[in-house]
């Protein structure tokens, strides 16, 4: 092959490298933004002043997205014979269990709340104890969120238990709820002596996107860094072929030929079948 027509597959080949390091690069892109929107919003809305829950969430409706991890303030008391536990939580390095008891507003509202964590047992997955609510009329302080998709799978539990915080599917167990959010606690008065663990504030780590976005970017450039070098490198080992065949007298090799093609030649070679044939049935004829 001609070195220009090498060459110029070369950087075929890296262009289309780099339009794929483009696109890779923009998807890393989109996913940063997308995670500086959720820490935004987290930072904006997690240590708000707590709001009457109706100013966020009316009867009926869903959580705006913009909403979500504010506080709420509610007054009223704990169901907590309607307590269950949602299972495979990760906490501490362990699959954890939380505790989630339906709490009914003064206003005849029921919002579910996420009270907390608690360890697995010493002897048994289940946790070796589960701390009871306050009693009577309690006020609270809860982060809303909206509630998590329903298991793909229809994966049995054991009664008491829910295997994620469905709204719907806890409210199978436990009788009528607000299906737009629930409650992730963050306060109770009275506080009770003993209390599940607190879920830990979201992680506020910005993720690997970016600079993930930044390496599509230079793998892109090195790509074609990487097309000069070869190009550069050719050039150099034909420029030392023909330096080493001087010094040697010999005449220097010759570059690879360009491939053409000859429509005469093209012609006659498509018609020399059928002359051959014809030169076969004349010697024939001679014959006899």
């Amino acid at each position: 092959m001609p070195p220009a027509a090498r060459w110029a597959m070369y950087a075929g080949i890296a262009v289309l490298f780099a339009i794929a390091c483009g696109f890779l690069s923009h998807w890393q892109f989109s996913r940063n933004a997308d995670r500086s929107a959720q820490l935004q919003l987290v930072a904006d809305n997690y240590d708000a002043t707590p709001v009457p829950l109706g100013e966020l969430l009316a009867p009926g409706t869903d959580l705006a997205p913009g909403d979500e991890w504010r506080p709420v303030r509610l007054t009223g008391q704990y169901e907590a014979d309607k307590e269950l536990l949602v299972r495979n939580r990760a906490h501490a390095g362990s699959a954890a269990y939380e505790v989630l008891v339906p709490f009914r507003l003064d206003d005849g509202r029921v919002l579910l709340v996420d009270r907390g964590w608690l360890p697995p047992g010493e002897r048994q997955a289940q946790p070796d104890a589960i701390p009871a609510p306050p009693s009577g009329q309690v006020e609270i302080v809860v982060r809303l969120r909206p509630g998590e998709a329903a298991p793909s799978s229809e994966r049995t539990t054991e009664p008491g238990q829910v295997p994620t915080i469905n709204l719907g599917l806890v409210a199978d167990q436990t009788g009528p709820l607000e299906q737009g959010a629930y409650g992730l606690l963050a306060s109770e008065n009275p506080a009770p002596a003993d209390a599940p663990e607190a879920v830990d504030p979201p992680d506020n780590d910005p993720g690997p996107y970016l600079s993930y976005a930044i390496q599509w970017i230079l793998f892109a450039i090195m790509g074609f860094g990487f097309l000069v070098y070869v190009i550069r490198s050719e050039r150099r080992i034909r420029r030392e072929e023909i330096e080493d065949a001087l010094e040697r007298g010999e005449e220097p090799p010759a570059p690879a030929p360009r491939t053409k093609l000859d429509p005469v030649a093209a012609h006659r070679d498509r018609k020399r079948p059928r002359d051959n044939d014809a030169a076969d049935e004349d010697a024939l004829l001679d014959a006899r």
